[in-house]
C-alpha cells in the first residue's frame, strides 16, 4: 500500500467515525430524555419513615438516570388531599403518588387487597406474593381499569391495633365506638357494632382530642409516638389483625408509565423495591425504642383478647363472602392470595415461627 492510498483510506475512516459519532448523539439523547414528574404523597413530611419512601424513590431514580429522570415529592395536601392521591394519578393531575391502596376502598373493595386485608399476609409473605406470586400481575390488571400502574414501595410490618379512650375487654365493648380505621377492617368492626371513620393521618390527633372519634389506628409505635396519640388516648391495643404487613404503593398514571423508556421503567421499579425494603428496616429499628417511650408516658398496653380475635375472624370471613358474591375482581384476587397463604403458613410455622418463638423466650429470660 502506497502512502497516498493509506492516507486516503485513513481520511475516509476518520470521517466515517466522526459521522458515526454525530449520528449516535441523537440516539443517546432519545434514550435518556429529560423527564420531570410530580409525586403526591398521602403522608405528612413529619413522618420521616413512611413519607421517606417517596424521597427514597426520587433519589434513586435520579441517581440511576444521571439526573435525567427527576421526581419531585409533595406531602399530603400540598397538591391534593391525602385521600385523593389515586384520583390525581388516574386523571393525570400528577404523574405519580405514594399511598395506601386501601384508602380507595370506597371505589372498589379490591383496592384493599393491594395494601392489607383483615387476617391477610404479613410483610414477608406480602413481598413473596407480590414479587414471586401473582400479586403484582393480578393487582395491576385491576389497577389498569383505573388508569393506574402500581408497584410495592414500602411496608410497615404488623401494625398496632390502635388507641382507645376506654378499655376493650369484650366484643360488646366495640358497640358504638367511633373509630378511625382504614380499608375493609371498618366493615368488619361495623359487624361488631363499631362506627368506622376514614380520616387522613394528619387529622387523627385533633379528632381524638376533640372527641369526634373514640379510637384510632394508624401505624405503630414510632409514628404514633411522633403524632402524640398517647396524650389523648390511654389504651394502646395490639395487634392490628387487619394489617399484618401492609404494603404502601407507588401509583403511576398508566399512560405515563407506558410512555417511559424501558431503562426509566427499570430505574423506577428498582427504586420502589428499595423503598419497600428500606421502610421496613426503618420501622424494625425505630419501633422498639418508641414502644418503651410510649409506655413511659403512662400508656396502658393491652392485647386484644382471644374472644375478640375469634369474633373478628368470623366477621371477616362473612365480609369476604359478601363482597365476593358481587365483585368478580375482588373474588379473583382474594382467592389467589388465600391459596398462597395456605401454603405459605404451612412452611412459616416450621421455620420462622419456631425459630422466632425460641429467640423471644431467650429475650424474655434475659439471655440475649
Amino acid at each position: 500500500m502506497d502512502r497516498r492510498s493509506f492516507f486516503k483510506k485513513a481520511a475516509v475512516t476518520g470521517a466515517g467515525a466522526a459521522a458515526a459519532t454525530v449520528l449516535a448523539a441523537p440516539a443517546i439523547a432519545q434514550s435518556s430524555p429529560k423527564v420531570t414528574w410530580r409525586l403526591t404523597s398521602s403522608f405528612p413530611k413529619s413522618l420521616d419513615t413512611i413519607y421517606g419512601g417517596a424521597e427514597d424513590i426520587a433519589k434513586h431514580v435520579a441517581a440511576a438516570t444521571d439526573g435525567n429522570f427527576t421526581i419531585q415529592p409533595f406531602a399530603a395536601a400540598e397538591i391534593v388531599p391525602a385521600m385523593q392521591a389515586a384520583d390525581a394519578v388516574s386523571n393525570s393531575t400528577v404523574e405519580m403518588c405514594h399511598t395506601c391502596s386501601y384508602y380507595f376502598v370506597g371505589k372498589d373493595p379490591t383496592f384493599a387487597i393491594g395494601t392489607a386485608i383483615p387476617f391477610g399476609l404479613n410483610a414477608r409473605l406480602n413481598n413473596a406474593w407480590f414479587y414471586q406470586g401473582n400479586g403484582n400481575t393480578l393487582m395491576n390488571e385491576f389497577y389498569a381499569k383505573h388508569n393506574i400502574y402500581g408497584m410495592p414501595a414500602g411496608n410497615t410490618g404488623a401494625q398496632m391495633g390502635g388507641w382507645f379512650r376506654k378499655e376493650i375487654n369484650t366484643v360488646d365493648d366495640f358497640k358504638g365506638v367511633k373509630m378511625r380505621i382504614a380499608g375493609i377492617a371498618g366493615r368488619v368492626l361495623e359487624k361488631l357494632g363499631a362506627v368506622p371513620q376514614q380520616i387522613a393521618g394528619g387529622d387523627i390527633y385533633p379528632a381524638l382530642e376533640k372527641g369526634t372519634i373514640d379510637a384510632a389506628e394508624w401505624v405503630g409505635p414510632y409514628d404514633d409516638y411522633k403524632l402524640g396519640f398517647y396524650k389523648v388516648a390511654k389504651y394502646y391495643y395490639y395487634p392490628a389483625f387487619w394489617e399484618g404487613g401492609p404494603t404502601i404503593h407507588a401509583f403511576v398514571n398508566l399512560e405515563k408509565w407506558n410512555a417511559l423508556p424501558k431503562a426509566y421503567q427499570a430505574a423506577l421499579s428498582d427504586a420502589c423495591a428499595f423503598a419497600n425494603t428500606n421502610m421496613m428496616g426503618k420501622y424494625d429499628l425505630k419501633n422498639p425504642t418508641a414502644i418503651k417511650q410510649i409506655v413511659s408516658q403512662g400508656t396502658t398496653l393491652r392485647p386484644f383478647s382471644q374472644e375478640i380475635l375469634e369474633a373478628c375472624y368470623k366477621a371477616t370471613l362473612e365480609v369476604y363472602k359478601d363482597i365476593s358474591a358481587t365483585n368478580a375482581d375482588f373474588k379473583k384476587v382474594y382467592e389467589d392470595q388465600v391459596a398462597f397463604k395456605k401454603e405459605a403458613y404451612l412452611w412459616m410455622q416450621l421455620s420462622e415461627y419456631t425459630y422466632d418463638t425460641f429467640m423471644m423466650i431467650q429475650q424474655r429470660n434475659g439471655k440475649l
